[in-house]
């Protein structure tokens, strides 16, 4: 005899395959779990990736915090460079000046392209140590010595440029020199200056690969007409999470002279924008699971219905309320589970094989359905938290339960002599 309470062994029988309409009926249920919970963990890893892929990006290229002057530029950094140096979780700290710029290519032929990225100043003996610049370079050399740069691969592409053409700069301040020549008479225009490309650099994400273009700090000095002077420091972490509570700590260490900026304060928009699209897509996909339950709901009452005889007998043999109810509950539970099961082996296998499926249906289609210059990512990026598995899977779970305790409770209430009054 099997040790199995009589309920669960009842429920077990009950669910049978029997080719009647209440068995397709659950059939449907457990698709409908299955597809709902595979549905739910593909997308919510993808937006989990997303999210990681993202903040891995902005945090390899930008720093964990920002350090900017209030009032003006920072002329005595290498004093707070060592200020902020001395706590023991910042790992490197440096000068830098970035602002937009005006480049013009200087092409052997055609027509010269013009573009407005943000240059950034750096000093190349520490930038190992700030972020993953260095080791990303695809074409040329990391060197931005005697004017050199260091741009993009997707500003290289949109310019047309390669390594060793050279391009002129203009930066703002150059502009308000021109403006103060062209009010004298007899005065020269100023020359704007040349560089060399030396690297194309690819950090992963395509915003950054566009707009940012990298020259040493001396050179962004002299575009800035900042001899003696930067816009800020950069301060890296050795764990960024800390940003949080190391910035109000260095802002009681600096004075209210300086202004602290970390990279979730400067990217909270993008961040909160991920973590907005994951609830939504998690609450209306939500929806499959609901209208599974809805099968259940709809299949025990009418289970309830055929097997009245059987329920009345039960009751007759001293069953009691509970005993019966949870004989539906059961049911419901099962389904529930095997529908867990089943969505959880689906939803692992579509994220194992999520991007030979998406070079398939580019191939199929004709069209990119992840199109980088949209989305900043060449593969499609999945990440599985077992917390999110839990709750997609205990949820589902749940609610198919709850959809079996109305024909449940009917059941239980059914009593013995209005079950077998004709029979």
């Amino acid at each position: 005899m099997s040790r199995l309470p009589f309920e669960l062994l009842l429920a077990l029988r009950y669910l049978r395959p029997k080719r009647t309409f209440v068995s397709v009926i659950t059939l449907i249920s457990v698709l409908g779990v299955t597809l709902g919970v595979a549905v739910l963990i593909i997308v919510i890893s993808v937006m989990s990736g997303f999210d990681r892929k993202m903040r891995d990006s902005i945090i390899g290229f930008n720093p964990h915090l920002r350090i900017l002057p209030r009032d003006e530029t920072l002329k005595d950094y290498a004093a707070v460079a060592r200020t902020v140096a001395a706590h023991p979780q910042v790992k490197a700290v440096a000068p830098y000046i970035e602002g937009p710029v005006l480049v013009q290519t200087e092409p052997a032929h055609g027509q010269a392209r013009i573009g407005t990225p943000y240059l950034r100043g750096i000093l190349p003996q520490i930038e190992t140590n700030l972020n993953v610049l260095p080791h990303r370079i695809i074409e040329g050399e990391f060197d931005v010595g005697d004017r050199g740069l260091l741009i993009g691969s997707a500003f290289a592409y949109n310019m047309q440029l390669a390594v060793g053409d050279r391009v002129e700069i203009g930066s703002p301040s150059m502009l308000a020199r021109w403006r103060e020549s062209s009010r004298k008479e007899q005065a020269s225009a100023p020359i704007l200056p040349e560089y060399e490309v030396r690297g194309i650099f690819d950090v992963g994400y395509n915003e950054y690969n566009l707009s940012v273009i990298i020259a040493s700090l001396a050179d962004a000095q002299d575009l800035y007409d900042l001899p003696d002077s930067v816009h800020g420091l950069v301060v890296m972490l050795h764990d960024p999470d800390q940003a949080p509570a190391v910035e109000p700590e260095l802002a009681a260490a600096l004075g209210p002279r300086y202004l602290l900026r970390s990279w979730l304060e400067e990217n909270a928009t993008l961040l909160n924008a991920l973590l907005v699209e994951k609830n939504v897509m998690f609450y209306l996909l939500f929806f499959i699971m609901i209208v599974a339950a809805l099968c259940i709901l709809s299949a025990l009452i009418t289970f309830v219905v055929q097997k009245t005889r059987e329920i009345g007998m039960l009751k007759a043999l001293g069953a009691t309320d509970a005993q019966v109810s949870l004989i539906f509950l059961s049911q419901a539970a099962l389904v529930g589970a095997l529908g867990d099961l089943a969505g959880y082996g689906l939803g692992m296998l579509a994220l194992h094989y999520r991007n030979e499926f998406l070079h398939f249906m580019n191939r199929l289609t004709g069209f990119e359905l992840f199109p980088a210059s949209i989305y900043g990512f060449t593969e499609l990026p999945a990440l599985i938290f077992p917390h999110d598995i839990l709750l997609i899977c205990g949820s589902a779970w749940f609610i198919c339960l709850l959809g079996g305790v109305i024909p449940a409770w009917r059941a239980g209430r059914l009593q013995p002599v209005e079950a077998l009054r004709y029979e």
